[in-house]
């Protein structure tokens, strides 16, 4: 199986739905992890929205990029362009792409409620699932 990392800047949103639909729809193909550049802690809408939708990562938690040095990668997708400006030289053959998707908490502070405050979260999370039913083509072979 290709290991596969979502990075991100806090490791709190983003690459948490990414890591959640890469294990519910490609587990079987790709092993899928998340980190962050700085972590921030799971976000509660993240869970909130990612389970509407049948996804569970309400057992993730917020990673630091270093806790996963240890794993050889095959692929590397940052989600967010300040992890991607930030993003580190990987070993070997570790393939880089850059995917960047709104940031929902920004989105969602000048909501006037709490549903309101989900519709960002919402979206990003229905096309970050876009997105991973098309990573199997950006894997290298």
């Amino acid at each position: 199986m290709k290991r596969v990392l979502f990075l991100c800047t806090g490791n709190s949103c983003r690459s948490q739905m990414a890591e959640g639909w890469a294990r519910a729809l490609l587990g079987d193909k790709v092993e899928p992890y998340s980190a962050g550049i700085e972590t921030h802690g799971l976000n509660p809408n993240a869970v909130r929205v990612m389970a509407e939708a049948g996804g569970d990562i309400s057992g993730h938690r917020s990673k630091h990029l270093d806790n996963l040095k240890e794993i050889p990668l095959d692929l590397v997708v940052t989600v967010c362009d300040h992890a991607h400006e930030s993003c580190p030289v990987f070993p070997g053959s570790t393939r880089v792409i850059h995917h960047n998707f709104d940031d929902p908490p920004r989105l969602a502070r000048t909501a006037a409620t709490e549903e309101e405050a989900l519709v960002p979260y919402r979206r990003v999370r229905d096309e970050i699932r876009a997105f991973i039913e098309t990573l199997l083509i950006l894997l290298p072979a």
